[in-house]
């Protein structure tokens, strides 16, 4: 199939899933990303990736495709498993030490009380005599800023072996290769203790702070970056935003993305590749990171700032994205029509079925909020044309689900009662057992509601079906058609009309001029 069209995302899709369940790992990956070289916002492909990534053992990066499957695809509830199952597996591995607890059983009470012995000889002998209480307040306490511009990267480590320092019982711990481990931690200390006080004597403090401003000063100290090491650079901050924010940590995310932005708008374009682009999409990150904090009108401004970076740019991806994002605010702070507003505009955009089926069904869902539940009924039927076209399962629940509601909405119980049976079958293919119970619930819910109808007997009366509003809708055009043509046959008729007028005052017109042109040829003759 691939062999008769290249790069099919669901050929690849569905190699994947066969590499993956015979557990080549590594081509299951390749196509998985394959899939989404042309389309990034291809669910499948980003929940195919995180779930080879989950089974390579990648915990946090397949955490990061899941969340950006919700996000694209928040009905989608395998993305929340997916979620879930990856944080619990990286607690797994990492573990929680607050949850560990040592049992005071005898052997470990013996060894308690040999350490208690050995702390109280270690106090005896640590009292400081005259001479020592002399001597410590002649050595000057070194400033942790001063001491971190001398040791560096080692800084880290000399904090860590003194933290380590401060665990008595681990420090009595006899090592294989003989001593014990409080030697090993206090030989690492004074070996940086002295490597700081030798840089200390070669380049002090003040001396590497002068160099510094006269480097700067000559323009030697920021030295320029190839556009590759840049691209490189941006790529990883890019990816570190989207962990944060998959691990719930939206302020440190939002943090991160806002001195990102600063740094690329400071610099020039022939040194950032892809500027404009890099810029609407940090915005749109900060918008995501402000909705996940709960601002919402902060985040409204992000979107907008991304939206009008695109439009600018010329950049059709980047603003289907922007109004995207800008609708799903306004559906969330109950703007039902600013959303359908804004969602209408994505919708010449869509580039797959499977979009244009999402759009329809959350256009349909705001106008359902709203009470039109005609138009309500009319986006859910386009929605699963949609996803027929695209053979997607979930989405055709999702649109049989929001037809049904309308027709509840409008009292076409029967209808209802089809659709919402519809839907209970393709729950059970997805299969997804909450929606079941939701829509068995709903349906017993109609089926009262359908029967009280019989019972009052206005059934026909008040009820129309679905064949009759639909051959009303035909009528109506009809009758539209109908209209048109005889106001063009009236426009046609008024246009002849005009034409033999302005005929006849032309010929008298001709006729005036004639007659004056023989009078006063006449005149002359006499």
């Amino acid at each position: 199939a691939l062999k008769l069209r290249a790069g099919d995302k669901q050929c690849l899709i569905t190699r994947s899933k066969c590499f993956l369940k015979l557990g080549d790992t590594e081509n299951s990956l390749k196509d998985a990303e394959a899939s989404l070289q042309r389309d990034k916002a291809f669910t499948e492909g980003l929940y195919q990736k995180a779930e080879t990534l989950y089974t390579m053992g990648d915990f946090e990066f397949a955490l990061v495709f899941y969340h950006r499957g919700r996000r694209l695809r928040p009905d989608q509830h395998k993305f929340q498993l997916g979620i879930n199952k990856a944080e619990e597996a990286i607690m797994n591995c990492i573990g929680n030490p607050a949850s560990v607890k040592l049992e005071n059983k005898e052997e470990l009470g013996f060894v308690s009380r040999q350490a208690e012995s050995r702390r109280n000889n270690q106090k005896l002998q640590n009292i400081p005599t005259k001479d020592q209480k002399g001597t410590k307040k002649k050595q000057r306490v070194k400033n942790p800023k001063t001491e971190r511009e001398l040791l560096g990267q080692l800084y880290d480590d000399k904090t860590f072996l003194e933290k380590l320092l401060k665990d008595e019982d681990l420090m009595q711990i006899n090592m294989r290769q003989g001593g014990k481990v409080e030697d090993l931690v206090l030989d690492g200390i004074s070996y940086l203790n002295q490597r700081r006080d030798f840089w200390q004597q070669q380049k002090p403090i003040y001396a590497r702070l002068y160099e510094r401003r006269l480097l700067q000063h000559r323009g030697i100290g920021a030295r320029k970056r190839k556009p590759a090491e840049v691209a490189r650079a941006i790529a990883k901050d890019m990816e570190d935003i989207e962990l944060m924010l998959a691990r719930g940590s939206a302020e440190e995310s939002c943090r991160k993305a806002e001195r990102l932005l600063k740094k690329i708008q400071g610099r020039p374009e022939n040194e950032v590749p892809n500027k404009s682009e890099l810029v609407g999409t940090l915005h749109s990150c900060i918008g995501n990171a402000q909705v996940e904090m709960g601002q919402m009108e902060a985040a409204l401004r992000s979107y907008r700032r991304d939206l009008d970076c695109a439009r600018q740019n010329a950049l059709p991806d980047s603003v289907s994205r922007a109004l995207d994002n800008i609708g799903r605010v306004y559906a969330r702070t109950s703007r039902f029509q600013q959303a359908i507003n804004t969602w209408e505009k994505r919708i010449p955009m869509a580039k797959s079925s499977l979009e244009k089926a999402c759009l329809f069904h959350d256009i349909g869902r705001c106008y359902l909020e709203l009470g039109e539940a005609e138009t309500a009924q009319d986006c859910g039927e386009k929605s699963l044309e949609s996803a027929d076209e695209e053979g997607d399962v979930e989405w055709q629940l999702h649109a049989t689900v929001l037809v049904a509601q309308a027709q509840v909405k409008l009292k076409d119980y029967r209808s209802a009662i089809l659709n919402f049976e519809k839907a209970l079958e393709k729950a059970k293919l997805v299969p997804d057992q909450a929606a079941q119970n939701t829509i068995i619930a709903a349906l017993d819910k109609v089926s009262k509601s359908y029967i009280k109808q019989l019972s009052k007997g206005g059934k026909e009366e008040t009820v129309p079906s679905q064949k009759d509003r639909d051959s009303s809708r035909k009528n109506t055009k009809n009758k539209l058609e109908k209209d048109r043509e005889r106001e063009e046959g009236e426009q046609r008729v008024g246009n002849q009309d005009e034409k033999t007028k302005e005929e006849a005052k032309n010929d008298r017109k001709n006729t005036k001029t004639n007659k004056l042109k023989k009078d006063k040829e006449r005149e002359k003759g006499e």
